[in-house]
């Protein structure tokens, strides 16, 4: 495929992906009032006993935060097939051999991704806004709006969503010989502080939400070591040369 051919494959796979986000975000809209509800919960559960409550600062913000939440929705439910396009994009690429863990390896990336949100939001979100809320007092009252939580929740879901793609990412490379599990062993260190810097960047200012999202994220390299042992290229081994011994005369 020239350069050319490979941009107009990109604009398909990529209208397809927007289509199918947007049939996602129709089906899901219908039952936004709910989504809602349930995207707010982790954070009502610890607000509504002490008296507070979330708010909301503009007349629009609580109806765009319906819309929003009924996109992202979308974005859950049509996502094996937009990461089927995505990789069906990288696939021409790649050797015959290769090409047939595309379907797979979509399937999986859909199942991480959503792993990896459900994790956020029913492990860190707990811990994470039980810590935010200890600081509260008889002077101090929490009174987040719906505008802020709805975009810290969402980029934490995503954000967790992502780092459990780590595995699938790693068993992409190894199946094309690009890593093996000896490089990876050998660079664990390296990874394991990559992590922690990542987490840092990801996550809010404090200690426990850098862990919860550090912590994972060295597991999965771990996981990832396996897998490239499991799944990745062997080295071919030296075909030994059998010594023929000279002919005595």
């Amino acid at each position: 495929m020239t350069f050319t051919e490979h941009l107009n494959e990109l604009r398909v796979r990529l209208v397809r992906c927007v289509i199918a986000a947007f049939v996602g975000f129709l089906a899901c809209y219908a039952f936004a009032e709910d989504l809602f509800k349930i995207l707010m919960k982790p954070l009502m559960d610890l607000l509504l006993p002490t008296g507070g409550a979330l708010i909301y600062t503009g007349l629009p913000e609580a109806f765009f935060t319906h819309l929003k939440v009924a996109a992202i929705a979308g974005l859950f439910v049509a996502s094996p097939y937009i990461f089927y396009q995505l990789w069906m994009f990288i696939a021409p690429g790649l050797y015959e051999g290769e090409r047939k863990y595309m379907i797979p390896i979509a399937l999986c990336s859909a199942l991480c991704f959503v792993t990896g949100a459900l994790f956020g939001y029913f492990i860190v979100f707990p811990f994470g806004f039980q810590f935010f809320l200890g600081y509260a007092s008889d002077f101090i009252k929490p009174m987040p709006s719906v505008k802020e939580y709805f975009s810290f929740s969402t980029s934490m879901l995503f954000a967790f969503g992502f780092i459990f793609e780590l595995p699938l990412f790693m068993f992409f490379l190894a199946v094309m010989g690009m890593v093996t599990h000896v490089s990876l062993r050998k660079f664990r260190k390296f990874a394991i502080l990559a992590s922690f810097v990542v987490a840092a960047i990801l996550t809010p200012p404090d200690v426990v939400s850098q862990c919860l999202m550090a912590g994972p994220l060295c597991i999965l390299y771990e996981i990832g070591i396996w897998v490239a042992y499991v799944f990745g290229k062997k080295p071919k081994e030296p075909v030994a040369e059998e010594e023929e011994a000279p002919a005595k005369g």
